[in-house]
């Protein structure tokens, strides 16, 4: 019997992020993947790639929750990933299915900016998913942007910065965190901090190339969250997910965009 991780996040049309991302990298992790999308995002290759956002209508997002979790009981799947929700319609009705089924395990990958929504929206969108998503996350997988955002920082800088964001984040969530350094750190290596309030370690990997890969930190949260349904311990899930990762970077998928997406295979 295989274990089960539900994402719940969005469709990303080139297939390097969102939803497609995390599915083949519960498949290469060796979980049983299922899916409840969120919006579909279009990158816009007439406007500079600007992503292009539709949200997927509130009711529809929770007929998908009613059947997943209809058909996937809480003794078989208790471990959920969330992604990208992208408005506070959809966060509110989020929020409701996991008070309502009271997951064992929320990998949060705080995505709180989609290029191209409007300001404002984006701040509401914000607010909502760190007042009615965060409470929730057992685990939270923020990028230097979120990291910055969520520890109320005014930057990060070094491994010291990323370090007291971590903790930061932690002391305000309850989460365990691993904060995602990435290319945006200077040095040669790609530094991301775990902290679960008593243990705290650095992860770090050769950086490839100095440019941030599509779908990098949606395949991390969601190898996270494989991990942690097959029951490894937080700490030896992230370095599994960072191992997974690096190999993911490495063997890039090239295409027409002007950037490249992690691919998931050997």
């Amino acid at each position: 019997m295989p274990n089960f991780v539900l994402t719940i996040a969005g469709s990303e049309a080139t297939g390097g992020a969102g939803a497609q991302a995390d599915l083949k990298t519960f498949q290469a992790r060796n979980v049983f993947g299922i899916a409840a999308l969120t919006c579909i995002v279009s990158f816009n290759p007439k406007d500079n790639w600007n992503h292009r956002f539709v949200p997927v209508d509130p009711q529809v997002i929770a007929d998908q929750l009613e059947a997943s979790l209809t058909a996937y009981g809480p003794d078989q799947l208790d471990t959920v990933k969330i992604g990208m929700l992208g408005s506070p319609a959809t966060i509110s009705v989020v929020a409701e299915a996991l008070g309502a089924r009271k997951f064992k395990n929320v990998i949060l990958d705080p995505v709180l900016i989609c290029k191209g929504q409007e300001p404002g929206h984006a701040l509401d969108t914000d607010q909502a998913l760190k007042t009615n998503i965060l409470p929730f996350a057992s685990f939270v997988t923020p990028n230097h942007f979120e990291a910055i955002q969520l520890s109320g920082m005014e930057s990060i800088e070094s491994l010291e910065d990323l370090t007291q964001a971590a903790k930061r984040i932690f002391d305000s969530s309850g989460a365990t965190v691993l904060a995602k350094g990435g290319v945006r750190i200077a040095g040669d290596n790609a530094v991301d901090v775990f902290y679960d309030g008593t243990t705290l370690e650095v992860l770090s990997a050769p950086k490839v190339g100095e440019v941030a890969v599509s779908g990098a930190g949606c395949s991390l949260a969601a190898a996270v969250a494989a991990e942690i349904a097959k029951g490894v311990s937080p700490l030896e899930a992230a370095h599994n997910a960072k191992d997974f990762v690096y190999r993911a970077i490495e063997n890039r998928a090239h295409s027409n965009a002007p950037f490249d997406a992690v691919w998931q295979g050997n």
